[in-house]
């Protein structure tokens, strides 16, 4: 968590300085409602036992954390940029009826264990908007295209007390994706948006959709509510990860 947020901190420095020649600043923080399934696995032998579900052998439920979001609005040809800060961590308390292996520990059966998965991680985007499209629709619609840089800050345990066993893995990893959204606004005070960010590699892949509806009820100030879905299919260091999240957000903040 800590290098996450140092590394949203990093971000936001650099973009800071620009703020006074840009020409639209947003900011925006809230909280999502996480619903996770899917399942993951750390050195597996056996592919039945050894793959984790979240839900049935983890007991995870549902978490609600903080997410922000940073975007400014560049003049001439300087990129655009689009920071979003994304906390996940996911605990639980279960057992199971066989043996199964994560890590260089075999877990024994019908004895409890705790469980922690953290997916925390930072976006950072570079982006153009379509030239002359807002122009052309009077303000109404304007589509983004850019890159984007994923850190992810990646962590599962797994420790059973009774037996004093206790397997952990963490890494951070740089991932480019693509990035792409679209802003409409039928009238001044609403807007619709969706954004997207995504790859797909050697039979890995992670996307991010999101889906928005803000208001504004006076001056710069708007609040917003939306659904977001994340897909993550990793296989990296022998931690094998195939976990989606989804649920419904709810943010406020302001642009200029």
């Amino acid at each position: 968590m800590k290098k996450l947020w140092i590394g949203l901190a990093l971000a936001l420095l650099l973009a800071v300085p620009a703020t006074s020649f840009a020409i639209g600043l947003e900011a925006a923080i809230g909280g999502w409602g996480q619903d996770i399934s899917g399942d993951m696995a750390y050195k597996p032998l056996n592919p039945i036992t050894d793959v984790i579900d979240f839900e049935r052998d983890l007991g995870y439920d549902s978490e609600t954390r903080v997410m922000g979001r940073v975007r400014i609005d560049m003049p001439l040809i300087i990129p655009n940029i689009y920071v979003m800060a994304t906390p996940m961590e996911f605990e639980g308390t279960s057992q199971q009826a066989v043996e199964f292996k994560f890590g260089n520990d075999t877990f024994e059966a019908d004895i409890p264990y705790t469980s922690k998965l953290s997916m925390n991680h930072v976006d950072v985007a570079l982006f153009y908007s379509i030239p002359l499209l807002e122009m052309a629709t009077f303000n109404r619609l304007n589509i983004d295209l850019g890159i984007n840089l994923k850190v992810a800050d990646l962590s599962a345990e797994i420790t059973q007390p009774d037996t004093g066993l206790s397997e952990k893995e963490d890494y951070v990893l740089p991932i480019p994706m693509a990035f792409a959204a679209v802003q409409l606004k039928p009238i001044d005070l609403l807007a619709i948006e969706a954004e997207g960010r995504g790859i797909s590699y050697s039979g890995n892949h992670l996307f991010n959709v999101i889906g928005r509806v803000k208001v504004k009820p006076f001056g710069p100030f708007f609040i917003a509510g939306g659904y977001r879905y994340d897909s993550i299919k990793l296989d990296e260091k022998d931690l094998r990860l195939d976990a989606q999240v989804d649920g419904f957000f709810a943010e406020t903040g302001f642009e200029f």
